[in-house]
């Protein structure tokens, strides 16, 4: 894909930080509109359940982990909590950043209480560690809930961090995760597509949703309402639970091109490899986001058959 996209200021960005939202925005996509995101929030999320077990290398247990992928391979943005960002960062400037403004741990399930998850910190106490730091922070993310009793507390949180980032000409991306005693199935295609309506409606650069699923339906050809729904907010699927390369490489080929997402958010199916095969599943998906690389070079990629 040629590097031409045109951007789309949103109006609530002003004028004297457009250039920096466009440089930030043409940084992360690389010049395709397309969005390939690292993810390396879920040791909040997740605990240790998503860095240390049955078939997940011991390197992962390090956080150092992260950022050495992050390093080396050919990625759009890393997304993590500004503590890490704060402890390793100095050693990995070249990185390009996007902080995670909340989150919260899943030992309390949905069917035991609704989830609340609340901002950390503040659009522009991350705009000053960016000045001090001198790291290269393109965008900050946050998480909702919609469904959840809690979900008034995040939406106004979202609006106002939506506003705050383009106002310092940051990108946006919200995750949207219907959850909560309301919600009987979260990865509805109907209720995806509204979750990304939200994110389109708080003005929201980029969300981020599980794939939708439908017994006997396509996940790829399930997007499609949700696309929609988002206009030109872009979607991106999480990668989800670890799985075969090769049928993790297909689906993301599948959501782009036949379901019209923006890129994709990975990591899991990342991070718990060795780092040479982190790298190179890196490069691959890099390869089908920004390059519009087949199948074919894509799994050549990952296999080391080509750069």
């Amino acid at each position: 894909m040629a590097n031409n996209h045109q951007i789309r200021v949103p109006l609530d960005v002003p004028p004297e930080t457009r250039a920096v939202f466009e440089q930030n925005f043409r940084s992360m996509t690389h010049g395709t509109g397309r969005l390939m995101l690292f993810a390396g929030d879920q040791k909040v999320e997740h605990l240790n359940d998503d860095f240390s077990g049955p078939g997940i290398h011991p390197d992962d247990s390090d956080p150092e982990h992260l950022f050495r992928i992050a390093s080396q391979a050919r990625i759009g943005v890393f997304a993590t909590q500004l503590g890490l960002i704060a402890r390793y960062g100095e050693e990995y400037p070249a990185i390009p950043y996007l902080v995670k403004l909340n989150g919260k741990t899943n030992l309390i399930a949905p069917e035991q209480q609704d989830p609340l998850s609340t901002c950390w910190y503040s659009v522009p106490e991350i705009v000053a560690f960016q000045k001090r730091s001198h790291l290269s922070i393109h965008g900050v993310g946050y998480t909702v809930y919609p469904g959840s009793v809690y979900e008034h507390k995040m939406l106004r949180e979202a609006a106002q961090i939506v506003l705050q980032a383009h106002e310092h000409g940051l990108v946006a991306v919200l995750w949207m995760y219907p959850r909560g005693k309301y919600v009987k199935n979260e990865k509805d295609p109907h209720l995806s597509a509204g979750a990304c309506g939200i994110a389109a409606c708080l003005g929201s650069d980029f969300v981020k949703i599980n794939a939708p699923k439908q017994a006997g339906g396509s996940s790829a050809m399930l997007l499609k309402e949700a696309v929609l729904a988002a206009g030109l907010t872009g979607v991106i699927c999480a990668g989800g639970t670890a799985m075969d390369p090769v049928t993790f490489l297909h689906e993301l080929h599948e959501q782009i091109h036949i379901g019209g997402a923006s890129g994709n958010a990975t990591g899991r199916n990342i991070h718990q490899r060795a780092l040479p095969e982190a790298i190179r599943l890196c490069n691959a998906i890099s390869a089908l986001t920004f390059d519009n690389a087949d199948m074919k070079s894509a799994l050549e990629i990952f296999l080391g058959k080509r750069a």
